[in-house]
């Protein structure tokens, strides 16, 4: 008993022993290990390190006496007396790249009711009625010259007053009826006598026809009085 009692703390100090060992080794090998990962980078970036190296070399050779080390130094100087204006620089970049990415959905958002905007206007025909509209006016370059547009243009506020009293609705219900009468009359009927005719004159809405066609007469002429002189 009191020899296994005066082993154990040999025991103990062995297996200490050994477990500082097994550590030491551990870091040589991890070590080693390092160092070999350490000697094949090296290794695979010496090639490439030397191509930089020789491609600088090139490059500076090419510059030749246009590069000056002064230059270069007081280009250094420049930018580190500018870090503030830098700095200010930065941050309205980045500013405006956070504006941008807030105005990028709102931009996405325009453009696809454009588009849907767009495909309903063609699907209303309203693109085919734009073509037909340049057709027109490349007709109306053709047929007129400057001196027609010219007096176009003098003339046109009578013409939109002729056009819009001519769309007012007893002028354009009177042209209707004028329509329709020419239109209800039969081509191969026979030409009514002078009694047929004189039995019309009776009629009191013949009578009111007649007056109206002899004052627009009566108009005609006056105007016609004024532009002769």
């Amino acid at each position: 008993m009191s020899d296994t009692l005066t082993l154990n703390p040999g025991v103990e100090n062995l297996d200490d022993l050994h477990r500082k060992i097994d550590h030491l080794t551990e870091l040589l090998e991890a070590q080693q290990r390092r160092q070999e990962e350490f000697d094949d980078l090296r290794r695979d970036m010496t090639p490439v390190m030397n191509q930089m190296v020789q491609l600088a070399i090139n490059e500076l050779d090419e510059i030749g006496s246009d590069f000056v080390l002064e230059d270069l130094l007081y280009l250094l100087k420049r930018l580190l007396r500018g870090t503030r204006r830098w700095i200010t620089l930065i941050d309205q970049v980045e500013s405006v790249m956070d504006l941008t990415e807030d105005l990028t959905p709102m931009g996405m958002q325009a453009f696809n009711e454009l588009v849907q905007r767009l495909d309903e206007y063609e699907r209303k025909g309203y693109f085919a009625l734009l073509n037909g509209g340049m057709y027109v006016l490349e007709r109306v370059s053709t047929e007129f010259g400057e001196d027609d547009v010219r007096a176009l243009g003098d003339n046109i506020v009578t013409i939109l007053t002729t056009v819009r009293n001519m769309t007012q609705p007893d002028i354009m219900a009177l042209a209707n009826n004028a329509v329709n009468a020419m239109r209800d009359e039969e081509p191969e009927a026979a030409a009514p006598s002078i009694w047929a005719l004189a039995r019309d004159f009776n009629d009191p809405k013949v009578r009111k026809g007649l007056a109206r066609m002899l004052h627009m007469v009566r108009a005609v002429a006056d105007q016609s009085d004024v532009q002769a002189p």
